[in-house]
């Protein structure tokens, strides 16, 4: 059975949020909002976005900011207790193009047990300094993967199958922050679950807001890095032990 629903985690994003759940409903798709400890107005306007949408929205509230990867847990969590299958995950300020959810429903529904995440196709709109440090990123989840699978493992428009989730979720302790995006494919990937690179474009972003503190978000996630690092040299044998026989 293949039952999706859109996880859309959510801080601060008011100008933005209602441009994106709209255009979410209008493809006849449930849809859990996790307010991150959103200010007055922002959780007024999730309020409002829950009541005009009552059939598809689901309203979930942090009462203190968490981090993206927390509120992205809370509401994969949340779906798997409504009995959803597959969580798609699309950020809140605007930058997804949600008309491509059709295409990453598609590929998820024939591919069930893999992950299919977005492999951003960017415009003039993206800053310079955020595109060119991305490629570090990929460079280390490459290596810490010993694969070039995972094209872009920073896009937060992904599909998750619940159950794998949630299994590592129970077992491993995942970043609440920026890292999280980047450290559950690499662990997923670890696991095995194939991945899907689908092709998507990218604007930044609709209402101007980036929550990314250069400080301390690239400090968790060089730490984040290096966690995986260690964690991919105590697998090195049987992630070696794939590539030649296959998975």
């Amino acid at each position: 059975m293949f039952r999706p629903c859109v996880v859309i985690p959510v801080y601060n994003h008011e100008h933005a949020i209602g441009h994106v759940v709209n255009e979410v409903c209008a493809h006849d798709v449930a849809c859990i909002l996790v307010d991150d400890g959103c200010h007055a107005a922002c959780a007024l306007a999730l309020q409002a976005l829950a009541q005009v949408h009552p059939d598809q929205v689901t309203l979930v509230v942090h009462q203190i900011n968490q981090g993206k990867g927390a509120a992205v847990l809370t509401g994969i969590r949340e779906a798997a207790r409504q009995g959803y299958t597959h969580v798609v995950q699309i950020d809140a300020d605007g930058q997804h193009q949600v008309s491509d959810l059709p295409v990453f429903l598609s590929l998820a529904q024939h591919q069930p047990d893999a992950l299919v995440i977005g492999q951003p196709i960017y415009d003039e709109s993206v800053p310079k300094g955020r595109l060119y440090s991305r490629y570090l990123t990929h460079v280390w989840v490459w290596i810490n993967t010993l694969s070039l699978d995972i094209h872009d493992s920073m896009c937060g428009f992904r599909v998750y199958p619940i159950k794998p989730v949630l299994t590592l979720a129970d077992h491993v302790k995942l970043g609440s922050r920026m890292a999280f995006d980047t450290e559950i494919l690499v662990r997923l990937h670890w696991q095995g679950l194939r991945v899907i690179n689908q092709p998507t474009p990218v604007h930044y972003p609709l209402d101007g807001v980036s929550h990314f503190k250069l400080w301390r978000d690239n400090i968790q996630i060089s730490g984040m890095h290096a966690i995986l690092f260690f964690g991919m040299l105590w697998r090195l044998p049987r992630l070696c032990r794939r590539k030649v026989c296959g998975r």
